[in-house]
């Protein structure tokens, strides 16, 4: 068994640590068969505890059979934030982590994470801006500096070996107080979460690039996204002029992917600003 808390959250617990807190009662986020994630109070101070209770052998052979790397526990999620934090990209910052058992079927494990306090989503953001023009020029600056962030930040994951798999609007959590809100210009405090399946390479293979990209874009649609809004983050993320991007085969897999993912979610075709003439 191995456990590591910050000294903060190891002072408010019982000695047998591991064992509070994997039966530590808190506010469910979210469920599934093999892991949970909950909003809990430790010590006075709110955190995230995701808990891994192991991994069905069909979901193994489910993930072996697509070619990809099955998630036995936390510390995919743990590496994946001291990846980000590494490259200087904002992310939660972790309060603990820990892992016991020697089978990975029944291996459990768990990673505490800080919450981030006065923050939204860009899926909530989006919706907003959905479902209403943008009136006024700060909207219009905020959402061209957003492009720019996450352009970078999409660049920077990419070039160090590191895809989400999940890399939709609803995991960037933009601070309230964040400076570029109120002064155009200025950094905006972006933060990706929920890396609990991202890949650590040397570098990105091309499927995984446009998965992520097409992630994206798909999560966008409904955003008021523009066409030059799509030709400005090609642009940004490729660092290349756009006479260079226009027409290539990356972009044209990246749509047809954000198409299906919409017609599965929404049953229904996409409007794909990025094809509009």
């Amino acid at each position: 068994m191995r456990i590591t808390l910050v000294p903060q959250v190891s002072s408010a617990l019982p000695p047998a640590a591991f064992d509070a807190l994997m039966v530590l009662p808190g506010v469910v986020q979210r469920r599934v068969k093999e892991r949970e994630t909950l909003r809990v109070t430790i010590g006075g101070r709110e955190y995230f505890l995701k808990r891994h209770f192991g991994v069905s052998l069909r979901e193994v052979a489910k993930n072996l059979s697509q070619l990809r790397w099955p998630v036995l526990g936390a510390d995919t999620e743990a590496r994946g934030i001291r990846r980000l934090q590494a490259l200087g990209v904002p992310t939660v910052s972790l309060a603990g982590e820990g892992e016991r058992g020697l089978n990975p079927l029944r291996r459990q494990s768990f990673i505490l994470t800080e919450a981030l306090p006065d923050t939204i989503t860009l899926e909530e953001l989006s919706l907003r801006w959905g479902r209403q023009p943008f009136r006024s020029r700060a909207d219009m600056l905020l959402k061209r500096a957003l492009l720019v962030r996450i352009a970078g930040i999409a660049r920077s994951l990419h070039e160090n070996g590191v895809n989400h798999r999940d890399f939709y609007l609803c995991h960037f959590r933009l601070e309230q107080g964040s400076p570029g809100l109120h002064r155009p210009g200025e950094a905006l405090l972006l933060h990706v979460m929920d890396l609990h399946r991202a890949q650590l390479r040397r570098r990105t293979p091309l499927r995984w690039r446009i998965k992520d990209i097409a992630s994206l874009y798909f999560s966008a649609l409904d955003a008021g996204l523009t066409r030059h809004d799509c030709l400005r983050f090609m642009r940004l993320y490729t660092e290349t002029p756009l006479r260079e991007q226009c027409g290539r085969p990356f972009w044209r897999r990246v749509s047809t992917k954000a198409e299906f993912l919409y017609r599965k979610a929404h049953g229904r075709s996409a409007k794909l600003p990025l094809e509009a003439g």
